[in-house]
């Protein structure tokens, strides 16, 4: 059976018949409880870049939809630098998700930001290495065409309103902006890095946030993500330097608080009055910043322009 006319779509996923709102969850490590969905269901899929890092978690929250997937794995099994990054984002995309609500756990670079508060960051610094940066990366699998995107606001705006929203009404402490610095890992930074970070103008410092944002930005998705400190890096004098151990016992005692904020901030997202201007332009955003090989190319427009096929 032959495919049906369609304009060419550089990314697939873009379906203009989607408006119902779905939120896509990326768990960091000790965020990703899949306890939070109700009727959970597992799918397991693959992408043109290969398997996700785990399976996708269906299920509910105060009856709006949503997906959950493990960053690093239920196991946390998968490093920094090698979580597939660009499955994860097609994945949760494929699945109809508009919105990705994230967590990480991530070190201060700040006196004012302690270990246990929550940071909705607002722009990046990236220092990571060895990461596919883009969607677009040649393959014969993959959208035609290169991504030049642009990341002057790389989070959601109107969605970090909601949660920075939620989490002042819950009592958390909440810093409203920050810059994160992602470096590739796995080790942590060392004193004079950490102390460079911080005369970069830095915030806090993670492994992940990187390209998982840029990705995002690329899909046409409203990202945004809660950051909880855990530790002080090693800039600070006279404070013990970050470690696993201090790293999961801080993560322990505070998860809650990111459950807390997704738990209240999905249904608010859904209810609020209406995204479709804010999913209309990122998508918009995300394919005028295409620049598609010749053949690709829509030819100049005229009083009844012809349909393409995807092939």
């Amino acid at each position: 059976m032959g495919m049906q006319p369609a304009r060419l779509n550089c990314l697939l996923g873009w379906r203009e018949d989607k408006t119902r709102l779905k939120i896509g969850i990326i768990g960091g490590s000790g965020l990703d409880d899949p306890d939070i969905l109700e009727g959970r269901t597992e799918k397991y899929v693959d992408t043109p870049y290969g398997k996700p890092s785990d399976a996708l978690i269906m299920g509910k929250i105060k009856n709006v939809e949503c997906v959950l997937l493990a960053r690093h794995g239920r196991q946390h099994t998968i490093m920094p630098t090698d979580v597939n990054y660009q499955a994860n984002i097609w994945a949760l995309r494929e699945e109809g998700c508009t919105h990705l609500l994230v967590t990480t756990a991530c070190g201060s670079l700040r006196e004012e930001i302690q270990p246990g508060d929550i940071v909705i960051i607002d722009q990046f610094i990236d220092r990571t290495t060895k990461r596919a940066q883009t969607l677009y990366d040649g393959r014969p699998t993959s959208p035609p065409g290169v991504s030049h995107i642009p990341m002057a606001e790389p989070f959601c705006t109107r969605t970090r309103e909601v949660l920075l929203e939620v989490a002042r009404g819950l009592g958390v402490k909440c810093h409203p902006q920050g810059t994160v610095l992602t470096i590739e890992g796995p080790r942590f930074s060392s004193r004079a890095e950490s102390l460079m970070f911080r005369q970069w103008g830095a915030d806090v410092i993670n492994m992940t946030s990187v390209p998982e944002v840029v990705l995002a930005k690329e899909a046409g998705l409203c990202y945004a993500s809660i950051a909880m400190a855990t530790d002080y890096d090693c800039w600070k004098e006279h404070e013990e330097a970050v470690c696993v151990d201090n790293v999961l016992k801080t993560m322990k005692e505070n998860a809650n608080k990111a459950s807390s904020i997704l738990l209240t901030a999905i249904p608010l997202i859904y209810t609020q009055e209406d995204w479709t201007h804010t999913i209309k332009a990122l998508k918009t955003t995300a394919q005028s910043s295409i620049m598609l090989p010749k053949q690709h190319r829509e030819p100049p427009k005229s009083p009844s322009p012809p349909l393409y096929i995807r092939e």
